[in-house]
């Protein structure tokens, strides 16, 4: 059980279901139907990097020069012009988010000019909150300081693993002295909250290896921490290719590792938030989970309840109530479409049928461990004897493991660590052609 491949359910439907259902037009009626003066999310993608990491599947692109960023950066702000022509008066940022690749390669104007092109088509919102993906080894005085006066206020850092020989076989080299630099780089501009990503699940990790980096990790007292299980995906993504796959942990070993870092997490009295994410007492996430407003999205788990995520950069996904939008992943594609005078939407999704439904209990179980019967009947009209009869097929197929109840279906603790594969049990389209991740 503990070999299957699923999703990790950041949308659903995932993205490997998307069509081509989707283009320009659509989008930009989606766009231009955001109710005026409300709140929405920005997501800001900058594909590139200084070095290409071998664990890493995102859509990255090597570069060892400024040029190609100074033309991307062109792109984005002629994007962002498109989308101020069509997105109605008053509307304001909640979150905004620059994620990559490196968006730490901009050089300090760079980063001036984008955000000045972002705030120009919409401001942040009161109490908004803007983070950005900050590399320990690309960073400076001069690139802190032009995020920190345009409003930074919550930063990212990737760990991985701060082990030497495990940083070398992944193709990550960042000591631990970088990386406590890099934070107190961090801390002394002002920003108020930091988020750190740490692996399991990487090659030549023990649980040895797993404490000492997860010991340090705490040394430098982040607020939010995600625990991501590395993804050995070689198919999809080529570099993973230099990885040796047999060194990697088995599954059994895999959520060892987990449960090491978990109990360390805990231990120094880290909220869990979800399946993979930690947080300390007074962070926004574990409030939100508190009080029933913990969301998931591309970026992981949030406390945004924006009903609306638009998604600028090549590969970039926008989230709708109407459904979903994916910018053209390559780079050269993307920019010619905006050069053109048009968004670059390839594919998408517009929900139909069961998807808000499926979504919503997906979600539910990714963020509280439980469906919520009364709700879910409340919020899609569904008849009770349905609903019964599903949470009764899927304990059926986890062999009673689960809790039904009048109130809902929930999750015990100690079953928590199949929490995706339970979502698989609600997702209603065929995860056979799509390449997923170890559930554990």
């Amino acid at each position: 059980m503990f070999e299957a491949k699923v999703p990790r359910y950041t949308s659903y439907p995932t993205a490997p279901h998307f069509n081509n259902d989707v283009g320009p037009e659509l989008f930009g009626d989606w766009i231009a139907s955001i109710p005026p003066k409300s709140e929405i999310s920005l997501y800001v993608h900058v594909p590139f990097c200084r070095n290409l990491c071998w664990f890493c599947a995102c859509r990255t692109q090597g570069t060892q020069t400024d040029s190609p960023v100074a033309a991307y950066l062109e792109t984005l702000k002629a994007e962002l012009k498109l989308l101020g022509e069509c997105l109605p008066e008053g509307v304001t940022l909640s979150r905004l988010h620059w994620g990559g690749g490196t968006p730490t390669l901009l050089r300090g104007s760079m980063i001036d000019e984008l955000a000045g092109a972002i705030f120009e088509v919409a401001p942040m919102a009161e109490g908004g909150e803007f983070s950005v993906e900050i590399d320990p080894n690309e960073i400076d005085e001069e690139r802190m300081g032009a995020l920190a006066r345009n409003g930074l206020n919550r930063a990212s850092i990737g760990v991985q693993d701060f082990d030497e020989e495990i940083q070398k076989t992944i193709g990550r080299i960042q000591g631990y002295d970088v990386t406590r630099d890099a934070v107190e780089l961090i801390r002394a501009h002002g920003i108020p909250s930091l988020n750190a990503d740490i692996l399991y699940g990487l090659p030549h990790q023990s649980r040895a290896r797993m404490t000492e980096s997860v010991q340090k990790l705490l040394s430098l007292h982040p607020d939010r921490v995600a625990l991501y299980g590395y993804a050995h995906v070689p198919w999809m993504a080529k570099r993973q290719q230099l990885i040796p796959s047999d060194a990697l942990p088995t599954p059994e070993a895999r959520l060892e590792l987990f449960e090491t870092a978990r109990k360390l997490f805990l231990w120094d009295n880290y909220a869990e938030i979800g399946i993979d994410h930690f947080a300390t007492q007074e962070d926004g996430l574990t409030r939100a989970l508190r009080e029933g407003r913990l969301r998931r999205n591309f970026q992981g788990y949030t406390d945004d309840t924006a009903q609306v995520l638009i998604g600028i950069g090549a590969s970039s996904i926008s989230k709708f109530p109407q459904g979903y939008a994916q910018n053209a992943p390559a780079t050269g594609a993307h920019t010619g479409a905006i050069r053109a005078g048009r968004f670059s939407i390839t594919r998408g999704h517009v929900f139909r049928g069961e998807d808000r439904l499926r979504a919503r209990m997906i979600e539910m179980l990714m963020c509280e461990f439980r469906i919520d019967a009364a709700e879910i009947r409340e919020s899609f009209q569904v008849s009770r004897e349905w609903l019964e009869g599903e949470f009764a097929r899927v304990n059926r197929d986890f062999e009673g493991l689960l809790q039904v109840t009048p109130e809902g279906l929930f999750i015990p603790e100690a079953v928590r660590p199949l929490t995706r594969m339970i979502a698989r049990d609600f997702d209603a389209y065929d995860l056979s052609k799509a390449g997923h991740s170890s559930a554990i």
